[in-house]
């Protein structure tokens, strides 16, 4: 297998992670980052943040420890802003703004939100009409809670297409890709933009010319916030 590279710097990596692979190894599959290492030719990669096995798109891997700390620094100081694209077929409940709530681990898998400030988890969306019962959402997570965005989308009442964790209709992948990030390391600013290439909802022609017709991710009116614990 054979991964996109978007950004390659002394201290980092940054790649498009396929949907359906594991950021590390699974019992009886090689998770992303020795697949990476091999292909880079380095010893070992850092993981500096997540996405689920279902999600693809954009993944930092540090090339070192102390670069893996910075990462961890910024993270911790929500300073590395994360945008991505989802699709769901049902309307939701709001069209944008922000949904905030505790997050609640509840059976096989399974979170929930709740009311409580437990594991507090803040997402922000802005959605479209992509064509007769498709809405492309494009998400700005604040915080990084175990499936947040999944479990936001389901709150709202538009699962998210082929996530049959949180009852999405069944489709060829769960559409959920990590599009965008920006952030500043050693005085550079580095914004990446990468577009899905895997699901046949995505990599349809109207679904790509939309997504290129959209604005920056980071320049939409994002509503401020207080940043979630």
């Amino acid at each position: 297998m054979l991964i996109d590279i978007i950004f390659d710097h002394q201290d980092f990596v940054v790649l498009n992670k396929p949907c359906g692979i594991a950021v590390q190894d699974e019992e009886h599959r090689q998770g992303i980052i020795p697949i990476a290492c091999a292909q880079l030719g380095l010893e070992r990669l850092w993981l500096v943040h997540r996405l689920d096995k279902v999600t693809s798109g954009l993944l930092i891997l540090a090339k070192s420890e102390k670069a893996a700390a910075e990462f961890g620094r910024q993270f911790e100081a929500h300073l590395i802003q994360k945008f991505y694209l989802a699709l769901a077929p049902k309307r939701p409940k709001k069209k944008q703004g922000t949904v905030s709530g505790g997050m609640k681990k509840v059976r096989d898998g399974l979170w929930m939100l709740d009311e409580s400030f437990n594991q507090r988890a803040t997402t922000q969306f802005f959605s479209f009409s992509l064509m007769p019962n498709m809405r492309l959402f494009v998400v700005k997570p604040l915080s990084g809670k175990t499936h947040q965005i999944r479990v936001m989308m389901k709150s709202l009442g538009s699962p998210i297409l082929g996530d049959s964790l949180y009852k999405g209709e069944a489709s060829d992948r769960t559409y959920l890709h990590a599009y965008g990030l920006k952030f500043e390391y050693q005085q550079q600013n580095i914004e990446l933009l990468c577009p899905p290439k895997e699901g046949g909802v995505f990599i349809s022609v109207n679904t790509q010319s939309f997504i290129s017709s959209l604005a920056l991710p980071w320049t939409l009116n994002w509503p401020k916030v207080k940043h979630s614990a």
